[in-house]
């Protein structure tokens, strides 16, 4: 029987404190990767090259927790997402250091871990099979009609607005927030009165670590805000998902709310985890790539002119792209039996964090790593999107949404650049890109 993971997970309280073996690489990590803060300046590429340099699996030091070993290699992060036997998801969760209880908020730590991401095998695949209809190659293409129409809507009312002010727009507000959560709505089957709630949840969702860290230094508004919006969040999602047990539709809710594993539906926490899941991973990722292609294509103009010349270039230009914004920073797993990475001893019960734009930007499989080329013979073997079972389900609609983007944008706006303007939430997990400016090229 599928116990809640939020019972059963191994957390900080009961980790082994420190490692247990020697560490074969001694040197210390490059950059504190629990500051949130290092993250709101984008991720610290510099740091990471420097650790997979000098200690591929280093040891971190937690202010608040056991400490983990950083991965930042390549072959490193991919051997350790398919070895599924000696690194679990669920005995302690995919995210790192929750924190102490007073320290973070009950609900949405409860439901990060209720969900089928944190679940190992016998559990993970029966639900995830549930999910796959909504994924298949097939299903991507008949959705892509609308996400075409969407795409097209959302131009025209950019060039409405450069038009009438002449000024620059925030990519975010006007299109990389809006696309994803049009496609993510298409998907779950959510009313269209009810769309506008998801953009709003999400601010909150980005910002819940530093909200939760900095508590009452907040403005206690914005706190009482938060606070609210993540319970009318969770609220809606269960109405919802039970509304769908009793009327189900052909669509993901309805699918989610009737799953059975071990011929049991899902209980409570499982269905407010499996709806901070979608919500978040169906529509926060896709964002962030959407507007960090914007910014590289502006910092790689020779690359942006290829595309132009040739738009059949575009579909290996979004594998680039992911590969470079790594909307995802990390994963993490527990030991699950005494394990050997790269040389270095893990210990049972020890923490692992998978640092995957680190891994995107190993020179020894990518050529002059930090350079965007569209035309990159292997960047599809990017890691942006996992690797294994657990591999991100929505990377074809992803995809799809990235070329559809892109072939329309690149057509009507030639002479679209990021303004150097841009907010990165301070978030370790997500690159969180919160405002970007553009300037559409276009005259008032």
């Amino acid at each position: 029987m599928l116990a809640n993971v939020s019972e059963t997970a191994q957390e900080e309280v009961n980790a082994p404190q420190g490692h247990k073996y020697e560490r074969a690489y001694p040197a210390s990590p490059a950059a504190d990767l629990t500051d949130l803060d290092l993250f709101a300046k984008g991720q610290p590429f510099d740091a990471f090259a420097r650790m997979r340099e000098a200690a591929p699996v280093c040891w971190h030091e937690e202010a608040e927790g056991a400490g983990f070993w950083a991965l930042t290699g390549y072959h490193d992060v991919r051997a350790t997402e398919l070895d599924t036997k000696s690194f679990s998801s669920q005995k302690g969760g995919i995210l790192m250091n929750y924190g102490h209880a007073d320290a973070r908020h009950p609900l949405l730590h409860r439901a990060s871990l209720d969900a089928m991401i944190n679940l190992d095998q016998p559990y993970h695949f029966p639900l995830r099979r549930e999910h796959m209809p909504f994924f298949t190659p097939a299903y991507v293409s008949d959705l892509r009609k609308r996400v075409d129409t969407k795409v097209t809507s959302l131009l025209d009312a950019m060039e409405a607005r450069a038009r009438e002010t002449g000024k620059p727009l925030d990519m975010v507000e006007m299109f990389s927030a809006e696309l994803p959560l049009f496609t993510l709505c298409e998907i779950l089957g959510v009313e269209e009165a009810d769309r506008p709630k998801l953009i709003k949840w999400m601010h909150y969702l980005e910002v819940s670590a530093d909200t939760m860290r900095k508590g009452e230094a907040l403005d206690p508004q914005f706190f009482g805000d938060f606070v609210q919006n993540v319970l009318e969040m969770f609220e809606f999602g269960k109405r919802v998902l039970y509304d769908r047990r009793s009327n189900p539709k052909p669509d993901l809710l309805s699918a989610i709310a009737n799953a059975k594993v071990d011929g049991e539906l899902l209980s409570d926490e499982m269905l407010d985890g499996s709806w901070l899941l979608i919500v978040f991973a169906g529509n926060d990722t896709t964002r962030n790539s959407l507007s960090g292609t914007m910014k590289l294509l502006t910092e790689f103009p020779e690359q942006k002119q290829k595309l132009i010349e040739d738009p059949s270039r575009i579909t290996n230009m979004v594998h680039e792209a992911i590969r470079m914004v790594s909307p995802v920073i990390y994963m993490r797993r527990t030991a699950a039996e005494d394990a050997e990475i790269n040389g270095q001893k893990i210990a049972e019960g020890e923490k692992v964090v998978m640092y995957y734009g680190a891994a995107n930007r190993d020179p020894s499989v990518f050529a002059d790593p930090d350079r965007f080329d569209v035309e990159r013979a292997n960047a599809k073997d990017h890691l942006a999107f996992g690797m294994g079972p657990h591999v991100c389900l929505g990377q074809r609609v992803a995809n799809m949404q990235l070329e559809s983007a892109y072939r329309q944008i690149l057509a009507r706006f030639p002479d679209v650049e990021w303004t150097g303007d841009i907010d990165i939430a301070p978030n370790n997990f997500v690159h969180a890109i919160s405002r970007l400016g553009i300037d559409l090229g276009v005259k008032s």
